[in-house]
């Protein structure tokens, strides 16, 4: 199933400007996918699919030997922030709370004062009535951003932007889920020295050991176990069965 995604291999400085659908791609993401076949055809579908961790990037070396770059939803961020800046555009950040949006936007103006902010803390729930997203779609619409980020957790905020993509006025339209945080300040990022020799995952295990010991031990434990399986069957000569039928699929994005 791993084989199945196309990974980004390219420097972020190489998307075009078009509107885009840009999701990521990591083990904890890819064990859910594994369970959720609404969550497979959002990132299967999406146009861009980035290789946000280490496990996904040492996967694809193993499976299909490549060597690619990791690229973690911060960098895509930081990319778009000075892209936008640049040109004085627009950005929108849909999902979190209204005090931390509140204190994205006070940090975004000092940072980037070339770029008008604006955002929308939806209701907390999993999943949103028809009348609600339209409400959303509408209010992103009016302000037709350059680019939005959308944090409302992984698959939730990756499922309601591919659903949505054809409504949505914008133009790159990225899920970056833990990166309000981070740029809020709520939550910190690893040292450089550890994101650089692959060790994030370990910084936020320490930080937040109750609450990701299960993904991060339990989860790359998992991932590693389907890559290792993955390779025996396509070294059998044994592929992989469509993991999902088609009838089993909710939406497609066209």
């Amino acid at each position: 199933m791993f084989r199945k995604f196309e990974l980004y291999n390219r420097s972020l400085h190489d998307i075009l400007p078009d509107k885009q659908l840009i999701t990521t791609l990591n083990a904890h993401s890819f064990n859910t996918v594994r369970k959720d076949p609404v969550f497979y055809e959002a990132l299967k579908g999406s146009d861009i699919l980035l290789p946000d961790g280490i496990s996904v990037v040492m996967g694809v070396k193993w499976l299909k030997g490549k060597s690619i770059k990791k690229i973690a939803g911060d960098d895509l961020f930081r990319y778009e922030m000075q892209r936008v800046h640049e040109k004085k555009g627009t950005c929108f950040f849909l999902g979190s709370t209204d005090s931390t949006l509140s204190l994205i936007k006070e940090r975004a103006h000092k940072e980037y004062p070339g770029i008008q902010v604006h955002t929308f803390s939806p209701p907390y729930k999993t999943e949103f009535s028809e009348e609600e997203s339209l409400s959303m779609v509408e209010l992103i619409n009016n302000v037709n951003p350059d680019v939005l980020f959308v944090g409302m957790t992984a698959p939730k905020q990756e499922k309601w932007a591919f659903e949505h993509f054809k409504k949505i006025n914008a133009g790159h339209i990225c899920c970056i889920g833990a990166v309000f945080d981070f740029y809020a300040g709520t939550i910190h990022r690893a040292p450089t020295w550890m994101i650089s020799t692959g060790l994030e995952w370990l910084y936020r295990l320490i930080k937040e050991p109750k609450r990701m010991w299960k993904r991060y031990l339990i989860g790359n434990t998992l991932f590693v176990a389907e890559i290792i399986r993955e390779k025996f069957d396509y070294l059998n000569k044994s592929p992989h069965l469509n993991v999902f039928p088609s009838e089993f699929i909710k939406f497609d994005r066209n």
